[in-house]
């Protein structure tokens, strides 16, 4: 999606500091920049480089947890050496998520995660590569509609979960092709048991994509792929009650939404996601 440039600051010298949005829905990603001498950004305790650019000036991406309370935050612009350069006031809206209850046979509900399944993708979502791969807009993975959209609190068989949807689900039949979001190198393509089928990518600087419940693979882990190359297939793998995609997109290891950096339209009148 094009985004919106929002000037915060100004402040001798032409140097500049911007942010936008300056006012996020929980789950969605601020994008940081600076002219001048800022090299990081720091907001509700969390820092982020800002990159060198090729066309010049410094990028970083500030992602906003869907937990978030709703309110004002200050986010500071930082120095080399940790000092506080400006700062500015970021509000955080309400996105209303609403709850979602998934139905699940037992034997689905009952699995449990492969060995070092959580930890391969928990280490996934913390490594950070300096190297932008990744350009604007994003590509959709499939071209089905969203059935299952980020945020949403998750119920299985009625019962809470104290937990919430991280990705979205698209609609796509078995066997569909499903492609990268954006360039990168592939760094998981494992065959998971709640994850099922799952490749994950790293674009560079901060942003990540992660792929569920493929039935095959057409990558290999180390790979550099382009926007819209095959990755996979579609499947029902792992905790999936129906053939889909679930996919996700990380910011510093934080899931945000991905409708803020894809458009995608929402099934009419689905009742239920197709996933986990």
């Amino acid at each position: 999606m094009r985004w919106l440039w929002v000037l915060v600051a100004a402040v001798g010298w032409g140097q500049t500091f911007e942010a936008t949005p300056a006012a996020a829905q929980q789950g969605e990603t601020i994008r940081v920049g600076s002219s001048g001498q800022a090299t990081a950004a720091r907001m509700m305790g969390r820092t982020v480089p800002l990159y060198p650019q090729a066309e010049g000036g410094r990028l970083g991406l500030m992602p906003v947890a869907a937990g978030t309370q709703p309110g004002s935050y200050p986010l500071e612009f930082l120095a080399e050496g940790g000092a506080v350069l400006r700062a500015s006031t970021i509000t955080v809206r309400d996105a209303r998520f609403r709850t979602q209850n998934v139905m699940l046979e037992k034997a689905i509900l009952d699995l449990q995660p492969a060995p070092g399944e959580m930890e391969t993708v928990a280490a996934f979502q913390k490594a950070v590569s300096e190297t932008r791969r990744w350009v604007e807009p994003l590509a959709r993975p499939v071209p089905g509609c969203m059935v299952s959209p980020f945020g949403v609190k998750r119920l299985h068989n009625g019962k809470p979960t104290g937990e919430y949807h991280r990705g979205i689900d698209q609609r796509a039949p078995a066997g569909q092709p499903v492609r990268a979001v954006a360039a990168g190198e592939v760094k998981i393509v494992r065959k998971f048991n709640l994850h099922g089928g799952t490749v994950a990518i790293d674009h560079g600087q901060g942003l990540e994509s992660i792929y569920l419940h493929l039935s095959r693979f057409a990558t290999t882990e180390g790979a550099l792929v382009k926007k819209g190359d095959v990755i996979g297939y579609a499947g029902s793998t792992g905790r999936s009650t129906a053939p889909h995609l679930h996919w996700s997109l990380y910011v510093h290891g934080v899931p945000v939404n991905p409708v803020q950096w894809v458009p995608l339209r929402p099934c009419v009148q689905a009742k239920r996601p197709d996933s986990r």
